[in-house]
C-alpha cells in the first residue's frame, strides 16, 4: 500500500514538473525568438521558418542603432534617470518610512490617512500636468526624478519592515548618545538590505521602462528616453528607417526591415534589466514577505 502511494506521488510530481517545464518554455520562447530575430537578416526573417537559431546571422540591425547619436543620448538619459531616480527614491522613501515607523510620532494617524488616500485616489493626468508646469518641471530632466521620489506602496512596505526591527537596537544607540540620523544610517539601513533591495529593483525597473513622462512632459529631443525611442520605432513601423535617420537604400541593401528594427529595439531595452535582476533576485521574495506580511 505504501509503495503504491509512493508511485502515485512520483507520477503526480513528474506530471507537475513536466507541465511547469512546458509552461516555462511557453513564457520564455517569445523572448528567445525576439533575441534570435534581432541577429537575423530582416528580409530573411520575413520569409519565416526561424524557430531555434538565426538562419542568416547579421549585426546590421544593431549597427543602425549604434550609428545613430539619438540612441546614444537616449541610453545615457535612461541610465542616468534609473540610477539617480532609484538612489534618491530609496533615500527619501526610507527616511520618511523610518520617521513614520515610530508609533509615538505626533499626528501619525493623520499622516497615514493622507498616504492611504493618495494611494487610491489621484487628480488625473491634466491636473498632474498643470502641477508639473507650475513648479517648472516640464521639459527638464527633473521631471523624471522628482515626481517618483516618494511612492506610497514602497513607503508602507518600508514602514512595516522598520517596525519589526528590535527596539533594543535603537535604545542602546540612544544611550550611547547617537541621534536619529546616525541610528538610521549606522543601524537601520545595514539591517534593511532585503527590503531596500526589493524596493530598488521595483524602482529601477519602473524608471527604466517608463516612457509616458518622456512622451507627455518632455519636448526636448536630448531628453528622450530609450523606451520612448523604442516606441517610436514600433509605432512608425511603416517608415522606421526615417525615424532613426538611416538612408533607405543602405538599409534595404543590408536586409533591414521594419520588424528587424522593432525586435532589435526590444532587445536593447530589456537586456540591461535582465543583467541586473539576478543580483537582486535573492532579496526579492524575502523583502516582500518581510515588508508586507508582518506588522
Amino acid at each position: 500500500m505504501l509503495k503504491s502511494q509512493r508511485q502515485k506521488d512520483v507520477i503526480f510530481d513528474s506530471f507537475i514538473y513536466i507541465m511547469l517545464f512546458i509552461l516555462m518554455l511557453i513564457m520564455l520562447y517569445p523572448f528567445y525568438y525576439v533575441f534570435i530575430a534581432s541577429f537575423n537578416k530582416g528580409s530573411d526573417t520575413l520569409l519565416g521558418g526561424i524557430y531555434l537559431w538565426p538562419r542568416n546571422v547579421t549585426l546590421e540591425n544593431y549597427k543602425i542603432f549604434l550609428e545613430d547619436p539619438k540612441w546614444y543620448r537616449a541610453f545615457l538619459v535612461t541610465v542616468a534617470r534609473t540610477i539617480s531616480g532609484t538612489a534618491l527614491g530609496l533615500l527619501l522613501t526610507s527616511l520618511v518610512a523610518y520617521a513614520l515607523s515610530h508609533r509615538d510620532l505626533l499626528f501619525s494617524k493623520t499622516y497615514f490617512t493622507v498616504i492611504i488616500f493618495a494611494m487610491y485616489f489621484s487628480g488625473g493626468l491634466i491636473p498632474y500636468y498643470v502641477v508639473l508646469r507650475s513648479i517648472g518641471l516640464l521639459n527638464s530632466f527633473a521631471v523624471y526624478i522628482v515626481p517618483s521620489m516618494l511612492n506610497t506602496f514602497f513607503l508602507l512596505i518600508a514602514i512595516s519592515f522598520f517596525r519589526e526591527i528590535p527596539g533594543e537596537l535603537k535604545e542602546s544607540a540612544h544611550i550611547d548618545g547617537a541621534g536619529e540620523l546616525k541610528i538610521f544610517f549606522r543601524i537601520i539601513l545595514p539591517v534593511s538590505t532585503p527590503v531596500l533591495a526589493t524596493m530598488a529593483l521595483f524602482m529601477g525597473v519602473g524608471q527604466w521602462n517608463s516612457w509616458l513622462d518622456s512622451a507627455y512632459f518632455v519636448q526636448s529631443e536630448n531628453l528622450r528616453t530609450l523606451t520612448f525611442r523604442m516606441m517610436e520605432v514600433i509605432n512608425k513601423s511603416n517608415t522606421p528607417l526615417d525615424s532613426i535617420a538611416v538612408a533607405n537604400s543602405a538599409s534595404a541593401s543590408a536586409g533591414v526591415t521594419s520588424f528587424s528594427l522593432q525586435v532589435t529595439a526590444m532587445v536593447i531595452s530589456i537586456v540591461p534589466i535582465i543583467c541586473v535582476y539576478p543580483f537582486l533576485q535573492k532579496y526579492f521574495v524575502h523583502g516582500i514577505m518581510l515588508g508586507s506580511v508582518k506588522g
